[in-house]
């Protein structure tokens, strides 16, 4: 009988167009705008990320002035903000509301998904499985293309003269369903919800690709254990993306059918200026399960691409094998399958039965577990590690400490007892601005400060990066950790003043501490910023292998073309963690390496006696290290 060998995951189908890739030549649209190349469309998604995160930035010092400051004066802004400041010179009670829609709705989608996940699983995910390009380089165009109108749209909403969508970032029935109900409810509403839509569909485009790309298009040898915690993260997230976001375009295109064509979804029994509304039957809770069904699972979708990325890095500059592989892998889908049936933690005020308050309680508690696998993981791989403290490395302890400190939260918020005094207060801000936000914000920075040689051919200045992140890592710890204290106290969010209330007076200072350590921590970004575009034309050029890693990105030219390698794609041979191996010259060995042909500098040399017990006979051989 013949026996037909086929590797499952070979290259033969991407070398046979290897020659074509390396001559791809096009005109500047074709190179640069509407490219195929994963790498260019990782860099757009890269940089249209920053500048929203410099807008949502922006955004939150506005409403922290109001916060930090209420008695100031704020007429200065009045070229910029215009007919939004009150004759008094304070921000418009509407307007603030607005203010911190468009901040949450910037922060969490365009930036921390789209901006993190968008360029790191674009940019990634085929250099690290080894191919030349996505699974559907077209369909990975337009999902950025998608990203961008959808930006376009959002941008818009913030100058029309009605203002942009003032419902909160959760976008609540009935601010959301009815447009005479404010003035942020009708036209800003509309462009959120039609923005939202088409940014829903770029993520989808962009999933089923990343999912593709990862299960068909791995090179010979690259088997589901051999890949980075990299790859695992975003295949995770991708999937999370996959089985949520439809779920929000559903309650938004009901929530349209209430403003638009008179159904009763989510309205009943609604009296706006004592006249009574025709809508019965409906329920503003519906819209919140449909709500929260995508916003706990997007915790993850915005987190899980950070950790990974901080799990290379630690990896990578511990010089230490990752510890754990396996069980950072099971506590990651673990997180992922936990993710969707915790949604109703949100809820516990909307007058939930208790014993249902009870099961969400219990299913909030136990996703803490894999997530103190990932904690206690990263710990012990710097634990006696060679740690070289470069910005990425910074950046990804920052991640874990913010993701320990957040989290600890979390369980006090998980349980319906304590939430039912905690919700709604700042304690709420505080808890998920860590564990969500910042640690995300750092895992997506520290990607860039280790990649950035792979993406623009230099380096980033490592002093400047070390002041970019002391003064965010301080600045974060003084915005978050007093909002716990007052929240605590009762403080609540979302109130454009708290002048009128005596309780609250006693906080002034701690809310003007606040408001100043949102400014510094926003200034610090400028930093970031100046060595980000000094850099891709002036920085020092990067070496091949700047950190000495040992994935397979880094065996690329300097500058790779469209199809990533100029020849044949490497077959793996490894795990992606081999570094300080025993009895190797060299502190790590790139996966590419086979064991057989492994350089002479990382076998045993001469002067010590290695003795291998095979068979109950003795082999002899010299070395250098014995082991």
């Amino acid at each position: 009988m013949a026996t037909i060998d086929i590797h499952p995951h070979t290259t033969t189908h991407h070398d046979d167009h290897a020659h074509e890739h390396e001559h791809h030549h096009g005109n500047f649209w074709t190179n640069y705008v509407f490219s195929e190349d994963h790498k260019v469309i990782a860099k757009q998604f890269l940089i249209t990320g920053m500048i929203w995160a410099l807008i949502g930035g922006v955004l939150s010092v506005l409403f922290r002035l109001q916060l930090g400051f209420p008695d100031a004066d704020l007429s200065w802004l009045k070229p910029i903000l215009g007919g939004w400041l009150t004759p008094e010179g304070k921000i418009d009670p509407e307007f603030y509301l607005a203010l911190v829609t468009m901040h949450g709705t910037i922060m969490v989608f365009f930036v921390l998904t789209a901006g993190l996940s968008g360029t790191f699983s674009n940019f990634l995910i085929p250099l690290q499985v080894g191919a030349r390009d996505m699974a559907s380089g077209f369909m990975n165009m337009l999902s950025y293309w998608f990203f961008f109108v959808s930006s376009v749209i959002m941008f818009i909403s913030l100058f029309i003269s009605t203002g942009p969508a003032s419902g909160g970032w959760v976008i609540y029935p009935p601010l959301s369903a009815l447009p005479q109900a404010m003035q942020g409810s009708g036209l800003g509403m509309t462009l959120w919800l039609v923005a939202m839509a088409i940014f829903i569909a770029s993520s989808l485009l962009g999933s089923i690709n990343y999912i593709s790309t990862v299960i068909n298009m791995r090179t010979k040898g690259m088997s589901f254990t051999r890949l980075p915690l990299t790859i695992w993260a975003f295949f995770f997230t991708a999937i999370i993306g996959i089985l949520s976001f439809p779920v929000l375009f559903a309650a938004a295109l009901l929530l349209i059918f209430d403003r638009s064509f008179g159904t009763s979804f989510y309205l009943s029994d609604i009296y706006i200026g004592g006249e009574a509304l025709p809508n019965q039957g409906g329920s503003p809770i519906l819209f919140q399960h449909l709500f929260w069904f995508l916003g706990h699972p997007e915790v993850y979708i915005v987190l899980l691409p950070a950790l990974g990325i901080t799990s290379e890095i630690i990896a990578t500059n511990s010089r230490k094998p990752i510890f754990g592989y396996k069980a950072m892998v099971g506590s990651m889908l673990f997180i992922a399958i936990l993710s969707f049936v915790v949604w109703a933690h949100h809820m516990f005020v909307t007058g939930m039965n208790p014993f249902l308050g009870s099961i969400f309680t219990l299913l909030t508690l136990i996703i803490a577990v894999p997530s103190a696998v990932k904690i206690f993981n990263y710990v012990t791989t710097l634990w006696k590690g060679n740690i070289r403290f470069t910005s990425a490395m910074l950046f990804s302890i920052g991640l874990v400490s913010f993701f320990l400190t957040g989290g600890i939260t979390g369980i006090f918020l998980g349980n319906s007892a304590i939430d039912i005094q905690l919700h709604d207060t700042y304690f709420v801000v505080a808890h998920f601005h860590l564990v969500m936000g910042s640690a995300s914000f750092f895992g997506m920075v520290a990607g860039v400060y280790h990649w950035f040689p792979k993406m623009f051919g230099r380096m980033l200045d490592e002093k400047l990066g070390y002041i970019h992140f002391w003064l965010t890592f301080v600045g974060v710890y003084l915005v978050f950790f007093p909002m716990h204290y007052i929240g605590i106290a009762g403080f609540p969010r979302r109130y454009y003043s708290w002048t009128n209330f005596e309780t609250f007076s006693g906080f002034a200072d701690l809310n003007m501490l606040v408001s100043a350590a949102a400014i510094l921590t926003l200034s610090a970004q400028f930093i970031f910023l100046f060595n980000f575009i000094y850099s891709i034309f002036r920085g020092k050029v990067a070496p091949a292998n700047p950190w000495n890693s040992n994935t397979l990105e880094w065996t690329t030219p300097r500058n790779p073309g469209h199809g990533n390698w100029p020849g044949e794609i490497p077959t793996v041979y490894r795990w992606p963690y081999d570094y300080s191996k025993p009895g190797a010259k060299d502190d790590f060995i790139p996966q590419h390496i086979p064991y057989s042909e492994t350089p002479e500098s990382n076998f045993p040399h001469e002067n010590e006696l290695i003795k291998l017990e095979l068979n109950n006979e003795t082999i002899k051989v010299e070395g250098k290290h014995g082991h």
